[in-house]
C-alpha cells in the first residue's frame, strides 16, 4: 500500500488496481468511462449496496466521486452497456491477481508451512425471476445462478480464489475439475455434495488430497482399524473401500474418521490423506464452515442477491465484481492491521472515502472510552450526613417518598 497517508482513501484502496492491471483490451474503442473507472464505480457501488444502475450513475453527483473517478457524469444505461460489454475474462485475471497480491501480502508460503494449502469448495444458489432469467435454469416456477467458489484458508481471513458461474440447475459435481487444486502439498475440503467415487479414485491415482463427508447411504467395506491416540476427540480411524460390486466400486482406498460435532452427532470424515493425524484431518473440515461464512458475508453486505441487469455476462461480471471488492476491503484490513471485523471496516469506509488517509486511520483506531464502571457508593458518607440532619432538626425531607439519599 502507498504510504502516501494525504492521498485520499479512495486513492489508497483502489491504487493497487491499476498497478495490477494496466492495460485493457476493452479500452480500446470506449472513450467515455474507461474499464478502470468503470470498476471503481461498481465496486464503490458494492461498498455502499447501491440497488439500481439509476442509483449508480446518480452518484457522480456526489463531488468528491466524481473528482476521485475523474468521471464528470454518465448515465444509467451506459453502465449498463458497459457491465454487458465488458469481457468476463478481463475482470477474472484482475480477480487473480489481486487473490496473488494478498497472498503475497499475507504470507500464504508461512502458512504452508504448517498447513500446507488449504483450499474450500462450495457453491451458493441465488434465486431469480423466471420471466427475467430465461436463461438460468433451476426450476419449472423460478430461475437461479450458482456461484462455485474456492477460498483458500488464511489465518488473517480466507479469501475467495477462484469462481465458476453457472445456471443453478448444474450440479456442484460437475464443476469439481474446475475448483480442485492438483498442486503438490494442497488439499481440497469440500462437503458432500461433491461425493463421485469416479472422481475420488482419479484424484487419489493423481495424487490430488481432499477431505468431505461421507453420505449416509454409502455402500462401506472396513479394511483396517487404524490406531488411536488415547484421550482423542476422534471415535474412529478406519481404512476403507467405498462402493458396491461393479462399477461403482472404488479401486482405491480411502480413510473414514468418525468424531462428534459440538452437538453430539455423529461425523463421518473421508479423506484420501494416511500422512496427517486424524486430529488435524478433523480440525481441517472444521474449517470449511469458513466458506459458509463467506457466502453469508458477501450476500448481507455486497449487492450480489439484486442484480444490475439480466443479461449472462453483465450477471458474471456483477459476481466478480464482488468479490474484487471483497478483496480490496481484506487487503485494507491486512494492510492497516485492523483487528475488528470486516464489516466495521466497510461501515467506515463509507463514510471516509474522500477523506485523507490519515484521517479514516485515525478514526479506524480511534480509542473507546472505556467504562469506568459503576459509581461507588459510600454510605458511611451517607449515613454522616443524615446523621447531622436529624441533629440539627433538618429531617423532613425524610418523609418525601422521592428522596434519594445517593443523590446529595
Amino acid at each position: 500500500m502507498n504510504k502516501d497517508t494525504n492521498k485520499s482513501t479512495f486513492k489508497q484502496v483502489f491504487d493497487v488496481l491499476s498497478k495490477l492491471n494496466k492495460r485493457f483490451e476493452s479500452d480500446r474503442y470506449m472513450k467515455k468511462m474507461s474499464t478502470i473507472q468503470l470498476i471503481e464505480l461498481m465496486v464503490n457501488a458494492q461498498v455502499n449496496q447501491e440497488p439500481a444502475l439509476r442509483d449508480i450513475a446518480g452518484s457522480l453527483n456526489d463531488e468528491g466521486l466524481k473528482r476521485e473517478i475523474e468521471l464528470d457524469s454518465i448515465d444509467a444505461s451506459t453502465v449498463s452497456r458497459r457491465l454487458r460489454g465488458l469481457a468476463t475474462k478481463e475482470l477474472k485475471s484482475l480477480f487473480k491477481n489481486l487473490v496473488i497480491h494478498f497472498g503475497v501480502k499475507d504470507g500464504f508460503a508461512n502458512l504452508e508451512k504448517q498447513l500446507g494449502s488449504l483450499y474450500l469448495i462450495d457453491s451458493t444458489t441465488i434465486s431469480l425471476c423466471l420471466t427475467k432469467y430465461p436463461w438460468a435454469e433451476f426450476r419449472k416456477t423460478k430461475s437461479g445462478i450458482k456461484a462455485h467458489l474456492r477460498l483458500r484458508f488464511s489465518d488473517e481471513g480466507s479469501i475467495p480464489d477462484d469462481m465458476v458461474f453457472t445456471p443453478a440447475k448444474r450440479s456442484d459435481r460437475s464443476q469439481m475439475d474446475q475448483l480442485v487444486v492438483d498442486e503438490t502439498g494442497a488439499l481440497n475440503v469440500f462437503d458432500r455434495g461433491y461425493n463421485d467415487y469416479k472422481k475420488f479414485d482419479e484424484y487419489s491415482k493423481n495424487g490430488i488430497l481432499f477431505v468431505t463427508r461421507l453420505k449416509s447411504n454409502a455402500i462401506i467395506e472396513y479394511v483396517a482399524d487404524n490406531p488411536i491416540s488415547p484421550g482423542s476427540v476422534i471415535d474412529k480411524d478406519q481404512t476403507v473401500r467405498l462402493g458396491g460390486e461393479g462399477r461403482n466400486r472404488m479401486q482405491h482406498d480411502l480413510r473414514l474418521i468418525e468424531t462428534k460435532d459440538t452437538e453430539g452427532n455423529r461425523v463421518l470424515i473421508l479423506t484420501n490423506d494416511f500422512e496427517r493425524s486424524a486430529e488435524e484431518i478433523g480440525d481441517i473440515y472444521r474449517h470449511r464452515w469458513q466458506i459458509e461464512i463467506f457466502f453469508k458475508w458477501l450476500k448481507q453486505h455486497l449487492t450480489v442477491k439484486h442484480l444490475y441487469s439480466t443479461g449472462y455476462q453483465a450477471v458474471e461480471n456483477q459476481i466478480f465484481i464482488a468479490l474484487i471488492t471483497y478483496c480490496l476491503l481484506a487487503l485494507l484490513k491486512l494492510e492497516t492491521g485492523f483487528n475488528g471485523s470486516l464489516r466495521t471496516l466497510q461501515r467506515l469506509l463509507k463514510t471516509c472515502l474522500y477523506e485523507t488517509f490519515d484521517s479514516f486511520l485515525r478514526k479506524l483506531f480511534k480509542e473507546k472510552r472505556k467504562s469506568k464502571g459503576r459509581k461507588k457508593i459510600d454510605h458511611q458518607q451517607i449515613f454522616e450526613a443524615i446523621l447531622r440532619q436529624v441533629i440539627t432538626g433538618e429531617a423532613d425531607h425524610l418523609d418525601d417518598l422521592s428522596f434519594c439519599p445517593v443523590i446529595l
